[in-house]
């Protein structure tokens, strides 16, 4: 295997790829990124046998052949190269020479054919969606995904397509975030849970993509592809919470807030909150929202923000990164919160755009 390639060109998807391979493996093979040159056309692929990257160019030359080789090594060479510097490529007797310039290096190899992939299964729906819209959705929606919970189906994504609609939600069982997208679909309604990782490199992927991508969806695969790259990631075999009985829809308590005022006014209080259960006491009141932090070291903050409501008294804790977060990915210059009693969840929307609900349950203080 020969090829000639620029090192803009290459560094850009080189770094897409290498950033899906995993530090530590078991499979030595896992840490190496499959080249393979095919009509001209370099493919490169990374996995962590969850989930399959790959990264498409074309060189100025090249001749066909396959080779697999160490992903990070591979790249922190191309990135210490200088801008617009040609790179040169040429596979022999178990080694790859990469060379530019003056610099020549030889990088150890492992065989094509002991490079896994991802299994692909029957493909059961296909649909377009514009890539920056399909980002947004994700935006919107992924911080409210758990971590290393015990409850696998919660360290991912409910993704939902069907009647005119995708749908994204996530939650860690303290809150929820729901986002919809209108598309042109039709056909049944398929949920699947994409894993957090897969979900994490899809966001990064996409910020780079004009136009539409291609949504494939398999009994236990989802596949994003653009003109660039591919994206395969398998599915969490679970079954999500019903995310609709999350949703309180009893409360009688609505706060017109505005945005930046109330996110502002939680980082200064929250920053005398304690430290791991971060709590903020919320007093509801005529016209106004005080919040209230202290810790352990007997420091407090308060601070009183102006808001429209012209209700009862309540007094609610909650998890002041939970509203933070919420906060963050907001669009609009008001947030509208509606309340019920201080155990009831707390319901966050844009009383412009009905497209997001946010929920964030209370916490005792």
């Amino acid at each position: 295997m020969k090829l000639k390639v620029n090192r803009e060109a290459l560094l850009k998807p080189l770094q897409q790829v290498a950033g899906v391979v995993e530090r530590r493996q078991t499979l030595p093979v896992l840490a190496n990124v499959l080249m393979r040159v095919t009509d001209g056309q370099l493919s490169m692929t990374g996995t962590d046998l969850e989930v399959e990257l790959i990264g498409r160019l074309t060189p100025d030359s090249a001749d066909d052949g396959e080779i697999t080789v160490p992903a990070r090594k591979l790249m922190d060479i191309c990135r210490e190269l200088p801008e617009s510097a040609d790179i040169e490529f040429d596979y022999a007797d178990q080694r790859l020479t990469v060379s530019s310039g003056r610099f020549r290096s030889r990088l150890s190899t492992l065989p094509a054919d002991d490079f896994p992939s991802v299994d692909r299964s029957a493909e059961e729906m296909t649909t377009r969606i514009d890539a920056k819209a399909l980002k947004r959705l994700l935006d919107r929606t992924a911080f409210a995904m758990a971590q290393q919970d015990v409850r696998y189906f919660l360290n991912g994504m409910l993704i939902e397509i069907g009647d005119g609609h995708v749908r994204a939600v996530a939650t860690d069982g303290h809150r929820l975030a729901l986002s919809n997208l209108e598309i042109d679909t039709d056909g049944p309604t398929r949920q699947v849970i994409v894993p957090r990782k897969g979900i994490l490199e899809l966001q990064r992927l996409l910020q780079e993509v004009e136009g539409d991508v291609e949504l494939t969806i398999g009994t236990n695969h989802l596949c994003i592809q653009s003109d660039d790259f591919t994206l395969t990631t398998k599915l969490v075999d679970g079954r999500f919470p019903d995310y609709e009985r999350v949703v309180p829809r009893n409360g009688d308590k609505v706060v017109m807030a505005d945005k930046q005022e109330l996110r502002r006014a939680l980082s200064r209080t929250a920053i005398l909150s304690n430290e791991k259960f971060r709590g903020i006491r919320v007093n509801l009141s005529s016209g106004q929202l005080q919040l209230t932090a202290n810790n352990p070291e007997q420091e407090e903050a308060e601070e009183i923000v102006s808001v429209d409501y012209s209700g009862g008294d309540l007094e609610v804790g909650f998890n002041v990164g939970y509203l933070q977060d919420v906060l963050g990915v907001v669009d609009s210059d008001k947030v509208k919160i509606t309340l019920a009693d201080a155990n009831s969840s707390a319901l966050l929307e844009e009383p412009e755009d009905d497209d997001s609900t946010y929920v964030v349950m209370p916490m005792k203080l």
